[in-house]
């Protein structure tokens, strides 16, 4: 009996998947059924019971458990003690991030981190916030950053970055240069949004229930899967669309689409840093939370940022 055997034991055992298991470890499936069986033949006893659609312990399985998962603890526990004395020389990190801080933010942040740290393996998974949260429960994913903060308990939640949704019309909309309008003006208006999930999505809807003012009686003309792609339809004449501020600033610069100012509603979000709360975590996850929150970075990677996306939004509160 081995530890990669406990492992894949343990992760088959939580997640009642092999595919995910094989997922979770950077395993193929073959690998994992390998390590399982391995494991049955050494103890000779069958430790799941293989149905249709789901995979449950044996009473087998049940007994070894609670001990497997404490023998990885101890071992994990060590490794990471290790980890740090030798400076974060090895480790991986997969790191899920909903549209905005993954295809806008964090980026920077990797490659510098990547900088310090060169022998870390990071990989980002970019999706909805709502894909994100799954991901982390699913343990596809070591931590998250989302624009909207997930329900349950399992989650733990901090607030990182300030965000500002801005509201774009096409440049020869009738509403620009209006100068600061009450948001009730723009209702009428043929919406172009994220898709169900994303954390813009649901900031926005929530943010108009807060002002009074039921989601469902918008005309929503498209649905679409990325900011960029909300950015093109409005700049191509197809209606109003609502993106974050971090992803306004290149397009609002260039002329390719305008903000109207509004009032009445606020329109101010955080991006958030989620975690299991009772999940194990690497040091390399850890170290990767602190190198992100760590204010003098935030300056230091994010400034001209904070100039052309954040600093341009402001009157529009």
């Amino acid at each position: 009996m081995n530890l990669k055997q406990l492992e894949a034991f343990l992760q088959v055992a939580e997640l009642q998947s092999f595919t995910k298991a094989a997922r979770h470890l950077y395993m193929s499936q073959p690998a994992v059924s390998f390590q399982i069986k391995s494991l049955e033949e050494v103890l000779q006893v069958t430790l799941f019971q293989r149905g249709d659609k789901k995979i449950t312990l044996t009473e087998a399985g049940r007994i070894l458990y609670p001990e497997a998962k404490q023998m990885l603890i101890h071992y994990q526990n060590i490794k990471y003690s290790i980890d740090e004395l030798r400076g974060l020389k090895t480790g991986h990190l997969v790191l899920g991030a909903s549209t905005i801080p993954g295809e806008y933010i964090m980026p920077l942040f990797i490659g510098d981190f990547n900088r310090f740290y060169p022998g870390i393996q990071l990989r980002q998974k970019v999706s909805g916030s709502g894909e994100v949260t799954r991901w982390l429960l699913e343990r596809e994913a070591d931590i998250g950053i989302t624009g909207m903060a997930p329900e349950g308990q399992d989650i733990e939640c901090t607030p990182w970055l300030l965000d500002r949704l801005v509201i774009i019309v096409p440049p020869a909309h009738e509403l620009v240069g209006r100068g600061e309008i009450h948001y009730s003006e723009i209702l009428n208006e043929k919406f172009i949004l994220r898709e169900e999930g994303s954390g813009t999505r649901q900031v926005f809807e929530k943010k108009l229930l807060d002002a009074g003012t039921d989601p469902a009686t918008l005309s929503v003309a498209m649905e679409l899967g990325s900011t960029r792609a909300v950015i093109t339809a409005v700049q191509a004449g197809l209606g109003v669309g609502v993106v974050s501020g971090w992803a306004a600033g290149e397009p609002l610069q260039t002329g390719r689409v305008k903000k109207i100012i509004i009032e009445g509603i606020d329109l101010k979000r955080y991006l958030y840093i989620i975690k299991l709360k009772n999940g194990t975590v690497s040091y390399a996850a850890d170290s990767f939370v602190e190198f992100i929150k760590d204010p003098l970075n935030i300056k230091r990677l994010l400034t001209p940022f904070y100039v052309k996306c954040q600093m341009s939004n402001v009157k529009s509160q």
